[in-house]
């Protein structure tokens, strides 16, 4: 049996607490406008999926026991938040007081799915995440265990979406014309700030 009724609620809190995936959201939203901020969620999802994957075949708790491939991803997921952070960082002074518009990826929407799938499948957390959550709220056993397993994957993937969307809104609104320059500077200032605290905490988790 599944516990629905425990699992929403969870699931809402998790997802809607800030972390390096739904910043990044929420920055691309503001840049380059809902549409292509879209292709960065879909990246997260594809990634999430793999995690899921992962759990429901039982492969979660094998890979999260492993402490060479924990701190393997850990390091990654490290170095790739800090070079968000210089990234964002590095734009904010290049641009300087220039007015902004909305732009463009370089690479389109691929890069933004890449980035936010990058982001999501090198944090150790996200795995750590889902081996944890998924199994408290099911009791089934035997044969089904892997089938619930990925209901409540599937279930949460939904409460990502519809958290990243609400995400996506306030970037978007945080961009809208007439104070999109002042916004963006911020916006990039401080994901690129967050980004390198959050590359920091990471590095210096020892339990990971």
């Amino acid at each position: 049996m599944i516990n629905w009724i425990g699992f929403f609620p969870a699931a809402f809190v998790i997802s809607l607490v800030p972390g390096a995936n739904q910043l990044l959201g929420l920055r691309n939203a503001a840049r380059y406008g809902f549409g292509y901020a879209l292709a960065g969620i879909a990246g997260r999802l594809v990634a999430f999926v793999v995690l899921v994957g992962l759990v429901a075949a039982g492969l979660g708790a094998v890979i999260a026991s492993s402490a060479t491939v924990m701190t393997v991803l850990k390091w990654a997921g490290a170095a790739y938040l800090l070079w968000l952070g210089i990234s964002s960082l590095l734009r904010l002074r290049r641009d300087g007081a220039r007015p902004a518009a909305v732009e463009q990826p370089r690479k389109g929407w691929r890069s933004l799915a890449v980035g936010e799938f990058g982001v999501a499948l090198s944090n150790p957390k996200a795995l750590l995440l889902f081996a944890a959550l998924l199994p408290q709220f099911s009791t089934v056993t035997g044969p089904g265990t892997q089938l619930a397993l990925a209901e409540l994957g599937s279930a949460y993937l939904l409460v990502e979406l519809v958290v990243g969307f609400g995400y996506l809104a306030v970037g978007r609104g945080l961009g809208t014309a007439g104070i999109r320059a002042k916004a963006q500077r911020r916006i990039d200032a401080g994901s690129g700030v967050c980004f390198l605290v959050l590359a920091g905490v990471l590095a210096a988790d020892n339990a990971l």
